[in-house]
């Protein structure tokens, strides 16, 4: 192929991470690319919430739409900034290994000062929201938005406590400080650490080329993670977690489905053999659903809708 391959990517310091990793994978195959970067609605509204702006393809729409006009040939995303139903005639080519998948609290301060009543902490993500009030619920939380380096910036600017990140994204463009924990019980977004490749159905060689890239393990347990988030309805900022991970051919999943403030809460934990994990993200939101999941994720809309 001879072709160079046009790389697609939002410009924030983050996802041009990203694209330089997918650029560099693929011209150590051989191949000539470029990268072409593009500003999304997601990164230039910053001072209204995710939920409020629309958020299916928020941060995906400007790529794909720089595809089906040709002005490129591949767009790279966090995969779970992605819609779960992708454009017609935009497919997955390729889901990259999994970073680190756990967020993580940034905090200013001492760490008792960051769990003391009445903290404030920051964070754009409904699902974070729900669940850091499910377990400190007198704590207020006040809305986040923007790339990693201006949420940072933003943490640093004002009187609050702590602010939660992805650990992925931190660690990626090295910027992951000393004062943060891990919040190794709050359940990730479906797809969190993991980055995915789109291109054209119809582009067969460049189908070809980023196959190359991808780690089917990784794309077993993301696949099952919306799937999860789909069944249930959920769009990428309602509050709704998703793991699944491989032990000895065995596929763990844990979901979570969560009231806004955090006061209601819908849990999942199942383990199938991989032969079995097909159907698991679908099954495990079907269960929640018929638990009274579909009551309250009803009135997760009527909230995010206001």
């Amino acid at each position: 192929m001879t072709k160079c391959i046009r790389i697609g990517t939002r410009n924030s310091e983050l996802a041009l991470w990203q694209a330089h990793l997918v650029q560099k994978s693929l011209i150590d195959l051989g191949y000539q690319t470029e990268i072409i970067e593009l500003s999304s609605t997601g990164d230039e509204v910053l001072d209204i919430p995710l939920h409020q702006i629309g958020s299916m393809g928020v941060f995906t729409k400007t790529l794909d739409v720089a595809m089906l006009r040709g002005q490129i040939d591949i767009a790279v995303h966090s995969l779970k900034d992605v819609p779960t139903q992708l454009p017609e005639t935009i497919v997955q080519a390729a889901v990259l290994k999994r970073a680190a998948v756990n967020d993580v609290v940034v905090f200013k301060g001492t760490k008792k000062e960051l769990i003391s009543e009445g903290a404030t902490i920051a964070t754009g993500s409904l699902r974070r929201t729900a669940q850091w009030l499910h377990k400190y619920p007198s704590h207020k939380l006040t809305d986040l938005r923007g790339n990693v380096n201006t949420r940072l910036q933003k943490l640093k600017d004002n009187p609050w406590n702590g602010a939660i990140f992805a650990k992925a994204g931190l660690e990626r463009i090295n910027l992951l400080p000393e004062n943060h924990l891990v919040l190794d019980w709050m359940i990730p977004a479906p797809a969190q650490g993991a980055i995915l490749i789109t291109a054209l159905d119809s582009k067969h060689e460049i189908l070809e080329a980023c196959a190359n890239l991808h780690h089917e393990e990784t794309a077993l347990c993301v696949g099952i993670e919306r799937d999860f988030m789909k069944t249930l309805e959920g769009g990428c900022t309602a509050p709704i977690g998703g793991y699944a991970e491989i032990e000895d051919n065995t596929v763990i999943f844990k979901g979570l489905l969560s009231a806004i403030d955090g006061k209601d809460q819908k849990g999942i934990f199942r383990s199938v053999s991989i032969k079995e994990a097909k159907s698991l993200g679908a099954d495990c939101a079907k269960e929640i659903l018929a638990d009274g999941g579909a009551e309250l994720m009803q009135e997760i809309k009527k909230v995010i809708k206001k």
